[in-house]
Formats: C-alpha cells, sequence, structure tokens
C-alpha cells in the first residue's frame, strides 16, 4: 500500500478515485468507464509530476526519510551479484547500523559500504536507524583497507540521520572513528565513489563519502546537521526545522551549484519510493559511469585527485 506524505494529499485522494475507478471496471462495464478512467488517471500522474517538480527543501526531507524509500539492502540486492558482508571490528564488536562487503558489479569485483536503516520495527531497531556507532566505522576502515589491499573500487551507499549521538558511543570514542573513517576514505589508493540516497547527515555521512566523486539521489539531502537540530541550535526551536532547510541549501540542486557534489541522479516521478527498481537502475548507471571515469588513473593521481575535490570546495574561482 502507498504511504503518501502531508502535501501529497491531492494526488492521495486523486490516486483513490483511480482505484476506485478500476475495481468498478473489473466488476462492471469496462468499457464505458474506461475514458474516465484514462482522463482521471491522466490527471493524477500530471498532478504528481507538478508537485515533484517543485518541491521546497522541507518536502524534499520529507521524501528523503520516507518510510517506503528503498535502503541500502534493496540497492545492493538489484544491482551488486555474490555480495558478502564481513562482520566486527575486530575490536569491540559488530554494528548493524553500517553493512560493508564484496560482491559484483557489472561483471566487476567492488566492495560496498552503506548505512542500512531497516524495514519495519523490528528492522529499524536491529540497525540503528541507520545511526552508527564507533565499531561500525571502525569496520568500515577494515573494509576499506582490505579493498585497498586487493585494488577494489569502494562504492559507498549514503543514508543516515547522523552518526549515534548516545553516552556509550561517546565512550568509545565516536569522533576519533568517524575522522579515522574519513581519514581512510581520502587515502584509498583506488576509485571511491558516493551515493547519498536519502540523508546524509553530518560526519555520520563524511565518514564514508570523502571520495572521488559524490552523487546525489534528486529527493535526497546532505547536511552538517538535520534541520531539526540546526533550528534548535539557531533559534532554540525545533519547530522551525522548515526554515532552517530552506536557508542551509541541503538539497541536490543547491549542493550541485557549490560544487559539494558532482552529479544528480534523476530519479522516477513521485520519488524512488514509487518505483525502486528504476531509482537502482538510475544509480547503477551513474556508478558504471564514474568508475569508467577513474578505470586509469594511478593511487597517487586518485589521492591527489581526491584531495583537491575537497581542498578546493568553498574557494572562488
Amino acid at each position: 500500500m502507498q504511504s503518501y506524505l502531508d502535501f501529497e494529499k491531492p494526488v492521495a485522494e486523486l490516486e483513490a478515485k483511480v482505484q476506485e475507478l478500476r475495481q468498478l471496471a473489473a466488476q462492471g462495464d469496462a468499457v464505458a468507464i474506461g475514458e474516465e478512467l484514462t482522463k482521471l488517471q491522466g490527471k493524477a500522474e500530471k498532478a504528481l509530476a507538478d508537485l515533484y517538480a517543485s518541491l521546497t527543501p522541507w518536502q524534499k526531507t520529507q521524501v528523503a526519510r520516507h518510510p517506503q524509500r528503498p535502503h541500502f539492502s534493496d540497492y545492493v540486492r538489484a544491482l551488486v551479484s555474490d555480495f558478502t558482508p564481513l562482520s566486527g571490528d575486530r575490536q569491540f564488536g559488530e554494528d548493524a547500523a553500517i553493512i560493508g562487503g564484496f560482491g559484483w558489479f557489472r561483471g566487476r569485483a567492488i566492495c560496498v559500504i552503506g548505512q542500512e536503516k531497516g524495514c519495519g520495527t523490528a528492522g529499524r531497531i536491529k540497525h540503528n536507524f541507520g545511526m552508527a556507532r564507533p565499531e561500525g566505522y571502525r569496520k568500515a576502515v577494515r573494509i576499506m583497507q582490505l579493498a585497498d589491499r586487493f585494488d577494489l573500487p569502494v562504492v559507498s551507499l549514503v543514508d543516515t540521520p547522523g552518526a549515534f549521538p548516545g553516552v556509550d558511543a561517546e565512550e568509545r570514542g565516536q569522533a576519533e572513528a568517524i575522522a579515522r573513517a574519513t581519514d581512510a576514505s581520502l587515502a584509498l589508493g583506488v576509485p571511491n565513489i558516493a551515493v547519498i540516497l536519502g540523508e546524509g547527515g553530518s560526519g555520520g555521512a563524511i565518514a564514508i563519502a570523502s571520495c572521488n566523486l559524490v552523487l546525489m539521489l534528486e529527493n535526497a539531502i546532505y547536511t552538517v546537521a538535520s534541520p531539526e537540530a540546526s533550528a534548535s541550535i539557531l533559534w532554540r526551536d525545533s519547530a522551525r526545522a522548515e526554515d532552517a532547510a530552506t536557508n542551509m541549501k541541503i538539497t541536490a540542486q543547491d549542493l550541485l551549484k557549490f560544487g559539494i557534489i558532482e552529479k544528480i541522479i534523476v530519479e522516477p516521478v513521485g520519488g524512488a519510493h514509487r518505483d525502486p527498481l528504476a531509482a537502482a537502475a538510475a544509480v547503477g548507471e551513474a556508478i558504471a559511469e564514474g568508475l569508467r571515469d577513474f578505470e586509469h588513473m594511478s593511487p597517487e593521481e586518485l589521492r591527489a585527485s581526491r584531495n583537491d575535490k575537497f581542498l578546493n570546495i568553498g574557494r572562488k574561482t
């Protein structure tokens, strides 16, 4: 069953009427109802396209958090064959918020790392809503270093509100773990590509997104802090999250202008959750194109290109 966001109510009403007409057509005179059904369906599709063509930053934030939006595991199932995840950081334990391992992408062995938010109550609790603890980032470092050793490109699929802010995570060195993961990403001698799937929140995202190429889905967000947290800091009022989202420039379209990301991946009309397979196909094409661009670069060239990319963010040209 399709889940609708608050701002999608006009579309929800039209699509509900379309569904009613389909049921009537199945029960009675399909020919008589067919013309009206076609008109109404066209009207619903146009309303959806018009709505998503002019989303506000806050509405994009809601789409990025949509409960039916495909997650890390969905993209891996669609794009990577024989995926073998690795567990544990060899220091403390396993963190299910970050999944990483090796598999085959279009006939090429690659390393894939990313945050998994989980589906359903049990899944979200298991994966801690995609908010990793230090052991998750230390696991990511271990896997990235293995990929570097065996000359395998690294693909990071980012989808997290941020690193877990709990006391236990702080006690085990959350900031240090994030810093080391960021350093490991920058130091790789193999190409690495990051795709912001939904939320790219704070250091929890940048820890695995310090890559040669940063791609972003059309309705994803990438931000130093969530709009709610930023509103609390700026105005001491989390209810002003919509104002924060607008002023922080967190959308793919804004970040492309600033040079923080390199490319926007177009989503199916109505968001990736309406057609996960089409969204995965678009992500796969963007990753394949990115890997081709880095095929003939040496480890030294890859590191230099990556470092220059981040050092030049914010500089006037």
